[in-house]
């Protein structure tokens, strides 16, 4: 039995390096540029944070502003600088901060269609494409399902290889428990890890659709007054950090560069992938013809709908809130008899 453990773990460590040893230049090339749009990624959400903690400064005075100024410090900058010098060493060639462990499986894409092509690549394509915009889906796509690839043939021949050595040294219960807890961490980890693209779709479709009353109030507010739709949604996309304004900044920016509306606003929904930002840019398409005033009408409709709608919703939550609570409650209260009942009993029993 220990032979035949040991067997597998060397199978599946020689499987490893042998897709390791065929890496090719692409392969590389696609780690690296995974690498720095995450690196860019970083450096985004730290101004970003740097830009809030600026504009909470500004707001507070006197003792609450050195505070926040002492807990700052230099904000971000130090952070900020080394994500850029890793970047500057990406894209001059030098991989050193590429995870080689990942590898393989760039390489099992390349060569096997059942992973390059399958359903799960499609469902992570999905996913990734309204994370991060059709331009870096691919890769990004590329690099997950590599890491769930990889990552299990190294991890489950590591917890084999461990396992076998703690038998071999006479203590058989530790050495079954990491073998059998090993592994199952192995895979639980691998799926916690496909299961989390997942969970921030989710939040964020969430995130916008909460967001979406204040966008369409502001847009309604902005035609109404006399704005073109185009400066409304421009002032509008730069007014907050929040996961639709960076998506309207993303289109404003698309249309600056001459992309079609058609084309841009299709993109918008695409990432944003909700009924409610779908139904704002199809309206904004249909009614550029009409004027400010046809619009500014839909848009006031439209602003009246997602109040009401998020009001429901926030009820929604709040019942689920409160039937989750029940079991906690009642739990508490069965405690709450317990203690008050036991000394009664115990008095009762003494006289």
């Amino acid at each position: 039995m220990l032979v035949a453990i040991l067997s597998i773990a060397t199978i599946l460590t020689a499987a490893w390096l042998l897709l390791l040893c065929r890496v090719t230049r692409e392969d590389w090339i696609a780690a690296a540029y995974s690498k720095v749009f995450d690196s860019l990624l970083a450096i985004e959400k730290l101004r970003i944070n740097d830009k809030l903690m600026l504009e909470k400064q500004s707001s507070s005075g006197g003792i609450t502003a050195i505070g926040t100024r002492i807990l700052r410090g230099n904000g971000s900058e130090k952070k900020i600088e080394r994500l850029t010098r890793d970047i500057e060493r990406l894209q001059k060639g030098d991989l050193k901060s590429v995870n080689v462990f990942t590898m393989p499986g760039y390489v099992l894409q390349r060569e096997f269609d059942f992973f390059g092509k399958g359903g799960i690549n499609k469902s992570i394509m999905t996913n990734c494409y309204e994370l991060y915009g059709k331009k870096h889906a691919t890769y990004k796509t590329k690099h997950l399902l590599a890491r769930l690839l990889s990552y299990p043939i190294i991890g489950v021949a590591a917890t084999l290889a461990l396992g076998a050595l703690v038998v071999g040294a006479g203590n058989t219960r530790v050495g079954t428990a990491i073998l059998g807890i090993g592994n199952i961490l192995v895979l639980v980890l691998v799926y916690a890890m496909y299961d989390e693209l997942n969970d921030l779709v989710k939040k964020r479709r969430s995130a916008i659709s909460r967001q979406f009353p204040n966008v369409v109030s502001k847009l309604a507010l902005l035609v109404t007054s006399g704005m073109i739709m185009d400066k409304a949604w421009k002032q509008t996309a730069h007014s907050q950090e929040l996961e639709i304004y960076q998506e309207m900044r993303r289109t404003s920016e698309e249309l600056d560069n001459l992309v079609s509306p058609e084309a841009a606003f299709g993109e918008f929904i695409n990432r944003c992938n909700t009924k409610e930002t779908a139904k704002l840019a199809s309206a904004i398409l249909q009614n550029t013809s009409k004027g400010n005033a046809e619009i500014g009408r839909l848009l006031k409709d439209m602003a009246r709908e997602a109040w009401q709608e998020r009001r429901h919703n926030a009820k929604r939550d709040a019942e689920k809130a409160n039937s989750k609570l029940m079991i906690p409650t009642m739990l508490l209260l069965l405690a709450i008899l317990v203690m008050l009942m036991v000394p009664v009993a115990m008095n009762f029993s003494g006289i």
